[in-house]
């Protein structure tokens, strides 16, 4: 005898397997239906009505409803759609993340992998400097000091020094122009006039 699903029950009886049987045949589409709604999707939702008929079999001993049977059903079908819902919405949310992480990991060991090669050119045209331009240089860029400063130390005339930067400057412009843009990027300043 199937369980009518009208009746108002404190405990569901399921007599045997032909009994259960009965119950999913005679409500399994109407269910799947209303799972649908909520998930738009046939397969999840039957995945959902098959887990609250294998749990009802699973736990007919014991269950225990507030109820009829239709609405227990009905309850048990709609808080499975919001707990697929909930987890597919989790787990898009930790997808998204992850991509995100892994896309700045890799766009951050590329922008390593390129600033250390640039920086690499620059310290070997910086090198190729005669050595009281790159002297004058590095004391400018590197160090900060100002021409005046630059000329104090050196025992030269500010004007010297504007010429020596300008040289320095041009000459590393033209040796790096491939380089050019992404030197500007990256380190911005590095090559300003003063």
């Amino acid at each position: 005898m199937v369980p009518d699903l009208k009746t108002e029950s404190k405990t569901i009886t399921i007599g045997d397997l032909a009994d259960f049987e009965k119950l999913f045949k005679a409500n399994y589409s109407q269910l799947c239906s209303y799972a649908h709604l909520f998930l738009n999707d046939r397969d999840a939702a039957e995945d959902v009505v098959q887990d609250v008929f294998f749990k009802l079999w699973k736990n007919r001993d014991e269950l225990s409803v507030n109820t009829t049977l239709k609405s227990y059903l009905f309850r048990a079908v709609r808080n499975g759609c919001m707990n697929v819902i909930e987890h597919t919405s989790v787990r898009d949310a930790y997808k998204v993340v992850n991509e995100e992480d892994i896309k700045y990991s890799e766009a951050k060991e590329i922008d390593e992998a390129v600033v250390s090669e640039l920086e690499q050119r620059i310290r070997e045209t910086i090198d190729l400097l005669p050595a009281e331009r790159r002297k004058i240089f590095m004391m400018s860029r590197f160090d900060g000091l100002k021409y005046r400063e630059i000329a104090d130390k050196l025992g030269t005339s500010v004007k010297t020094v504007e010429n020596q930067m300008y040289q320095a400057l041009k000459f590393l412009r033209e040796q790096l122009v491939d380089y050019l843009p992404l030197i500007l990027m990256i380190f911005t300043g590095l090559f300003r006039d003063e």
